[in-house]
């Protein structure tokens, strides 16, 4: 039962994610992003990782999301929506699709080579000085190894989402002072 409703699951998330991309309108883009988030948060339910579930539709379906929205409507997305898209831009996203979907199909393909056993093996064992990465369900185990091991990753996505909202701000704000100009 579990793995059917994980295929049923993945494929509504792949439908939202193709729905993402090939929609003309950004605000039903969100509308399916949101759709592909949620989808992915069902499947972390089923493989019982209910931490990452709830941070996944609280932090990305919610926070994240909410914020892309109100990006779409500080800018003027109806006159990006009306242009053409050039074909260079169709053949560069279709040669990418292939070399991706390549890709994974080779990763899949390779699982043998995946380690059997590791650091990661131990359940239900508390970070020690010996093992600080082991697995753990808590949040404990979890703030650990995103202040640690991850702590670059996450400054550095951390940053990246800052510089990308003061480019949003700058945008809008050139946008708005070009209308009053030609008013």
């Amino acid at each position: 039962m579990v793995d059917s409703l994980f295929y049923v699951f993945a494929t509504m998330t792949l439908v939202a994610a193709l729905f993402v991309i090939a929609s003309r309108n950004p605000v039903n883009s969100a509308m399916g992003m949101i759709l592909a988030l949620v989808g992915v948060a069902v499947n972390f339910f089923l493989l019982e990782a209910p931490f990452l579930g709830v941070l996944q539709i609280l932090v990305y379906a919610g926070a994240v999301m909410v914020l892309f929205l109100f990006i779409i409507m500080l800018l003027d997305v109806d006159k990006v929506a009306q242009q053409k898209v050039p074909w260079s831009a169709i053949l560069t996203g279709i040669v990418s699709l292939v070399v991706f979907g390549g890709i994974a199909v080779c990763l899949v393909n390779n699982h043998q080579t995946l380690p059997e056993t590791g650091t990661l093996s131990t359940p239900n064992a508390m970070p020690v000085a010996e093992n600080p990465l082991a697995y753990t369900t808590g949040a404990k185990s979890f703030g650990y190894t995103l202040f640690t091991k991850y702590m670059l990753p996450l400054q550095v996505a951390g940053f990246l989402l800052l510089i990308s909202m003061i480019g949003v701000v700058t945008l809008s704000k050139r946008q708005k002072n070009s209308s009053k100009t030609t008013a």
